[in-house]
């Protein structure tokens, strides 16, 4: 299952991109075995800052097609690192060939993306700093490899 991180914004060389892309690179190599990945990172910009409406279209136009879609939002569900790591496996067991998972702008997601979403995720209560919430997200999709793949950190 191709795993498509696609986000408002660009991350810029700095310590975010270094950490994005080495996580990308783990999940990459860890996922391969478990039928997950490759990992791509589509980020996209709203140069006219036309709104969330206008971002979404962005969005939805870099999504795969008939991608399963999870999106992050502050409002969506919480899960344990082995929940999402289930969910994930859910999804590429169900068949699923490309699952994308997208973050926002400043103002968040519209409701239009978030109705069309297959799951409305959060990373927690509090709000995170977009770039932030790039990080965490491809760390959990390494975390979430790792898990299936039984590596000894991640076992029960």
């Amino acid at each position: 299952m191709r795993v498509h991180l696609c986000a408002v914004g660009r991350l810029r060389a700095g310590p975010e991109k270094v950490l994005v892309d080495d996580y990308a690179t783990r999940f990459d190599r860890t996922g391969r075995a478990l039928g997950l990945g490759p990992l791509t990172i589509t980020e996209i910009e709203d140069r006219k800052r036309a709104g969330i409406e206008a971002e979404a279209t962005l969005l939805m136009r870099a999504l795969p097609d008939r991608a399963r879609l999870i999106a992050l939002d502050e409002r969506g569900k919480t899960m344990a690192s082995p929940a999402f790591a289930a969910t994930l496996a859910g999804f590429r067991d169900d068949g699923t060939s490309d699952l994308a998972l997208v973050i926002g702008g400043a103002d968040g997601l519209s409701a239009t993306l978030r109705d069309r979403a297959d799951l409305v995720l959060s990373l927690g209560s509090m709000v995170w700093p977009h770039m932030l919430a790039r990080v965490m997200l491809a760390e959990q999709l390494y975390r979430a490899a790792a898990i299936l793949a039984g590596t000894p950190y991640h076992r029960a």
